[in-house]
């Protein structure tokens, strides 16, 4: 592999880390509202296993790249563009987890690993996925 494109190789995973938090944000902020009706910094504290702070200076980060709106004492919102992010993410979420499983990999392995896969996979990479779902569903 020539250096050229190796630093391209590099750049964009370096690009996908810096999304990847972002991404993990937003889909847990969905999640949350679907089962509870509202979302509150507490409760993503808890889920992530961060300070009320990290979470607070997040929101910020959100609501700056208008993913999120929050009020004071009233919770957290994803706004249009952080609604469709999210269902973005659960996508790919679902269909890496899905080709996981049908390659065999042992579930809570599958299940932590799509973590991290599913904030590396380009579109085409996705969409490779779901033709291998489907043609591995046909036999």
């Amino acid at each position: 592999m020539n250096k050229t494109r190796q630093s391209e190789y590099f750049n964009k995973v370096k690009m996908d880390h810096q999304s990847e938090l972002v991404e993990d944000y937003v889909e847990e902020i969905a999640a949350l509202f679907t089962q509870n009706k509202e979302v509150r910094s507490t409760d993503l504290a808890q889920r992530f296993g961060v300070s009320a702070a990290a979470v607070s200076k997040m929101v910020r980060r959100l609501n700056e790249q208008g993913l999120v709106t929050s009020l004071p004492y009233r919770g957290i919102f994803l706004t249009e563009a952080g609604q469709e992010l999210a269902e973005k993410v659960a996508y790919r979420h679902q269909v890496v987890l899905k080709t996981l499983r049908k390659l065999g990999v042992p579930e809570a392995i599958a299940q932590a690993d799509t973590e991290g896969i599913e904030h590396h996979c380009s579109e085409e990479t996705v969409q490779a996925m779901c033709a291998f779902l489907e043609k591995t569903s046909e036999q």
